[in-house]
């Protein structure tokens, strides 16, 4: 079996799923895992599927029909399935405030400075219950390497928050380094 990752995209509207999950059902494929939302007017997502091997090629085919039909615009690609060895610690870090721009700039820079990887982000704007000012909230899931504590990721994400005005937790996910 071949784990492919769909990037798609489209004019929000009913029925971008379903033609979508279709056509991976139709080749023999099984929906793993997807994260998909309204942006914007713009429906977006990512979605993990396994085919069977001799139906990849049949699959990209079908998927290209939904980009020239302007259904939804799919990019497809082979993952990569070799195990990675890899078992660092996760934390998950929630952080709200003020929105400005550069907040995402400011902690991503901080966390590709250290070898941080990013597995999950999640961002959104609301606007605040008493003031109507816009709050930026994010929520991630951060993987450290071996060479960062979740005390020292904490120590450098907080002096970021300071500067920035905004609150920031930051909390182990599973057990390892803290």
């Amino acid at each position: 079996m071949a784990t492919l990752v769909l990037t798609v995209i489209g004019d929000d509207r009913p029925g971008l799923v379903d033609a979508l999950a279709g056509r991976v059902a139709g080749h023999g494929g099984n929906w793993d895992r997807s994260n998909m939302a309204r942006l914007a007017g713009k429906f977006a997502g990512i979605v993990v599927v396994t085919v069977p091997d001799e139906q990849v090629d049949d699959l990209r085919a079908s998927l290209e029909s939904l980009s020239s039909q302007r259904v939804l615009d799919v990019r497809m690609t082979i993952a990569d399935q070799a195990p990675s060895g890899r078992s660092e610690p996760s934390v998950t870090m929630h952080l709200i405030g003020h929105d400005r721009p550069g907040i995402v700039k400011e902690i991503a820079a901080a966390l590709a400075a250290r070898d941080v990887s990013i597995d999950e982000f999640e961002t959104s704007t609301a606007s605040a219950p008493m003031s109507a000012e816009e709050l930026f909230e994010a929520h991630a899931t951060l993987r450290l390497p071996a060479h960062v504590s979740t005390d020292q990721l904490r120590s450098i994400l907080e002096d970021i928050a300071n500067e920035l005005m905004v609150d920031l937790e930051l909390a182990d996910r599973n057990d390892g380094r803290g």
